[in-house]
């Protein structure tokens, strides 16, 4: 198996961003941290929705800007969807109890990391989304040993192989 320590997928519709997000949710097996990087509109919190359907949501996503981190206790896992945007300094994770986000295995799916440079663990996965004509090129680069073995299942799971796994119940 390709244990590559990056991955690369061109995605060319906000559908092919949510399905990549319910695999790469499959892929995030109890804990793990990723950082979602890219401008504004690029789909962040599109990607976040699919991760968050994986586990069995089925409501609305919304990007949790100033609220800073929603909660969703799901029958599979624990997972935090924090957006950083607005952080105006990172010191304020502090006040926001950051550590204790990462005392018990989650996913946690950040937006805006850079924002909270300095208080925020190095991640797992980090990602990149960059505008590619009408659509978008995602850039996975593994971090750590869980997010080599993200990446290894990512690459072993085509939408064939986890639509059972992702849309039971």
């Amino acid at each position: 198996m390709n244990d590559s320590s990056e991955y690369q997928i061109e995605l060319n519709s906000e559908s092919e961003m949510v399905s990549f997000g319910q695999r790469l949710g499959v892929a995030c097996e109890g804990d793990a941290t990723l950082f979602l990087r890219g401008n504004l509109g690029m789909g962040k919190t599109t990607l976040c929705r699919g991760v968050l359907q994986a586990h069995g949501h089925s409501g609305a996503v919304k990007s949790p800007t100033y609220t800073l981190v929603e909660p969703y206790e799901l029958p599979t896992t624990l997972i935090y969807h924090f957006d950083l945007y607005r952080l105006a300094d990172p010191e304020e994770l502090e006040y926001l109890g950051i550590r204790d986000y990462f005392s018990e295995p989650a996913i946690r799916l950040i937006e805006w990391p850079d924002q909270g440079a300095g208080e925020l663990p190095e991640p797992d996965l980090a990602l990149q989304i960059e505008r590619n004509d009408e659509g978008r090129i995602v850039v996975c680069e593994a971090k750590s040993l869980t997010g080599r073995q993200i990446l290894n299942r990512l690459r072993g799971n085509s939408v064939e192989d986890i639509s059972g796994a992702q849309y039971s119940g």
